[in-house]
């Protein structure tokens, strides 16, 4: 993750991190971190050590509790969700990951991409899309609009489905 910080902040996207561990904790936990993955991490991080936080949005059963140095592997686990929260400070999308399965932030970049993408232009991005790729024109767009807002034009492949250059 923080290898790739200064790709969300090409993005004006701000990282915050949740730990069931305390404050204290972390100066240890990010010298591990640039030990062994050859960056610190650089962004906040919550101590959650009450588990209000990740209890609040779902990350942890409401019967989890405890000192987290006394807690099993299997309390902790589900304090592995990713929320994008828009500008509208809206959460846009939760992705919990298991314990046994790291995540995957370059999906997490081409969702925002698409995300930034779409909030700008009346597009929509399809499965496996890239930056790069072409979009689909959203179907309340006419064609007539479409020419206008899409100048480098458009490819009609059925009356509901047209795509366009996602620099169009």
């Amino acid at each position: 993750m923080a290898k790739l910080q200064p790709e969300f902040e090409k993005r004006n996207v701000k990282i915050i991190g949740l730990s069931a561990d305390g404050v204290e904790n972390h100066d240890a936990w990010a010298k591990n971190i640039e030990e062994t993955q050859g960056t610190a991490p650089k962004k906040p991080i919550i101590g959650d050590t009450d588990l209000k936080v990740a209890k609040l949005y779902d990350m942890l059963p409401a019967g989890a509790s405890g000192d987290p140095a006394s807690r099993t592997p299997a309390d902790n686990q589900t304090i592995r969700t990713v929320f994008v929260i828009g500008p509208d400070k809206k959460v846009k999308l939760s992705i919990t990951y298991p314990m046994t399965t790291g995540r995957n932030f370059d999906e997490i970049l081409r969702v925002v991409d698409s995300m930034q993408l779409t909030a700008r232009q009346p597009v929509a991005t399809p499965v496996n899309w890239k930056p790069g790729d072409d979009v689909i024109i959203v179907a309340l767009v006419s064609n007539e609009d479409a020419a206008e807002k899409f100048p480098k034009g458009f490819t009609e492949h059925k009356p509901y489905l047209r795509t366009t250059s996602d620099s169009s």
